[in-house]
C-alpha cells in the first residue's frame, strides 16, 4: 500500500522552499554582520565566520536538494541503523580525547579541521525512528505499557547521553519534539501528567546538581544582581535589541558586536538583528518562520501515510521549538540554554542537519496535494 501511494508524485512546495532560502540568505547577511569585528580579533580575517557559513550553507543546500530527491519511505528501512549510528555517536564524544569541550559542554568530535555536534544527528535520527514506531503502534499508544512507555524509554536514553556533556538546551528541545509527537499519536493526557510530574522533579534536581544551572536562573530572574557575570548576556542582549526601535541602526551599525556580546553571531544572532534591523527587522524573520510553521503543518495534515505525518510534524516541531526557546533567551522570557537560531546562526551541524531535515520535509510535500 506505501509504494503505491508514492507513485504520485506533485512538486515540492515552493513557499516553503523560497522562506528556506529567504531565511539563509538573512543568515549569510546577519554572520558576517555580526562577526567580522570578531573574525578580525581572533583570526585577523574579517571574513573567517562568513567563509565557513558560506561552505556549510553551501553543503547542506545540496544535501537539502538530494534528500528531497529520495523519497521518504525509503527513510523507514534504515531508521534503526541510523539511531544506532546516533546512540554510538553520543557515547563516543563522552570519551576523553575525542570529545571537544566547548561552553562547558563536551559535546562536539573534532573532524579535521571542522567539528561534528552528536546530538543534532540524534535530533533527526530520532524523529525518524518515533515516526517509525508510532505509525506501527499508534493503536497501542494510549496504553502506557505497550505504547506510551517504550516511546518514552528511547527519548529519555537520549536525553540522559546527552546530559552527560551535559547539554540541557539540546536535550530540551528533543524531548519536548518528542513528546509532541507522541501526543499528536493520541497518546492520554494522563500519561503526560504523570510524566510531567517526575519530569519537574528531575529538572529541578538537574538544575540543583549545577550550580552554572542556579545561577542561570538566578541572572534570568534579575540579571542586575551580576551584570559582569551571568547576568552579562542577558543585558548586553537588551541593549541590543532596545536602541533598535522601529527601524534599527542600519545594516552594519550595530554597537554591542564591539566585544560586548559575546560571539554575536551564535545563540544571540537575533538580538543584533533587532539592533540593527530594527522591530520590523526581527518581525520579517518571525513573520518567515510562521510561514514555515504553517506550510509545515499543512505538508503533515496532507501526507498521504501516518509515518509521513509523525516525520513532517516532528520536523516542523523541532524547529519551531528551537525558534521558540532561542527568541525567548534572546528578549529575556527564559534562561540562556544555547539554543541556536535554525537558518541564521553560526554553526556546522546545526545548519547543515536542519536542511536535511527540512530536505525531508519538502520531499513529503511531494506526496502532498497542497
Amino acid at each position: 500500500m506505501f509504494r503505491n501511494l508514492l507513485k504520485t508524485k506533485y512538486a515540492p512546495d515552493y513557499t516553503l522552499l523560497t522562506v528556506i532560502f529567504m531565511l539563509l540568505i538573512v543568515g549569510i547577511v546577519m554572520v558576517y554582520s555580526s562577526s567580522y569585528v570578531w573574525a578580525e580579533y581572533k583570526y585577523a580575517d574579517q571574513f573567517f565566520y562568513l567563509k565557513r557559513q558560506l561552505l556549510f550553507c553551501s553543503a547542506g543546500v545540496v544535501a537539502m536538494f538530494f534528500i528531497m530527491s529520495v523519497p521518504y519511505g525509503n527513510w523507514r528501512k534504515y531508521s534503526k541503523i541510523l539511531l544506532l549510528i546516533c546512540f554510538f555517536l553520543l557515547l563516543v564524544v563522552l570519551i576523553p580525547g575525542i570529545g571537544m569541550k566547548r561552553g562547558g559542554a563536551q559535546s562536539w568530535i573534532g573532524v579535521g579541521a571542522f567539528s561534528i555536534q552528536p546530538s543534532e544527528f540524534m535530533k533527526l535520527g530520532l524523529i525518524i525512528y518515533l515516526a517509525v514506531f508510532l505509525s506501527a503502534q499508534q493503536k497501542y499508544i494510549t496504553s502506557f505499557k505497550k505504547g506510551f512507555f517504550p516511546s518514552m524509554i528511547l527519548v529519555f536514553a537520549a536525553f540522559g547521553l546527552i546530559m552527560l556533556q551535559p547539554d540541557l538546551g539540546t536535550g530540551v528541545v528533543l524531548v519536548l519534539t518528542c513528546m509532541a509527537m507522541i501526543y499528536s499519536a493520541g497518546a492520554r493526557l494522563l500519561h503526560f501528567f504523570g510524566l510531567g510530574l517526575i519530569g519537574v522533579v528531575g529538572f529541578v534536581l538537574l538544575i540543583a546538581s549545577a550550580p552554572y544551572r542556579i545561577n542561570r536562573i538566578t541572572a534570568f530572574l534579575n540579571p542586575w544582581q551580576d551584570p559582569l557575570g551571568d547576568g552579562f548576556q542577558i543585558i548586553q542582549s537588551l541593549y541590543a535589541i532596545g536602541p533598535g526601535g522601529l527601524m534599527g541602526l542600519g545594516l552594519g551599525e550595530s554597537l554591542q558586536k564591539y566585544f560586548y556580546l559575546p560571539e554575536p553571531q551564535n545563540d544571540f544572532i537575533f538580538a543584533i538583528l533587532a539592533e540593527e534591523l530594527g522591530f520590523l527587522g526581527g518581525t520579517f524573520v518571525i513573520i518567515l518562520f510562521m510561514i514555515l510553521f504553517w506550510r509545515g503543518i499543512k505538508i503533515a495534515l496532507e501526507a498521504p501515510d501516518s509515518y509521513g505525518r509523525f516525520l513532517a510534524l516532528g520536523i516542523v516541531a523541532m524547529l519551531t521549538i528551537q525558534v521558540m526557546i532561542n527568541i525567548s533567551v534572546v528578549i529575556g522570557l527564559i534562561p540562556v540554554t544555547g539554543i541556536t537560531l535554525p537558518f541564521l546562526s553560526y554553526g556546522g551541524s546545526s545548519l547543515t542537519l536542519t536542511l536535511c531535515s527540512v530536505g525531508i520535509l519538502l520531499n513529503i510535500s511531494k506526496y502532498s496535494k497542497m
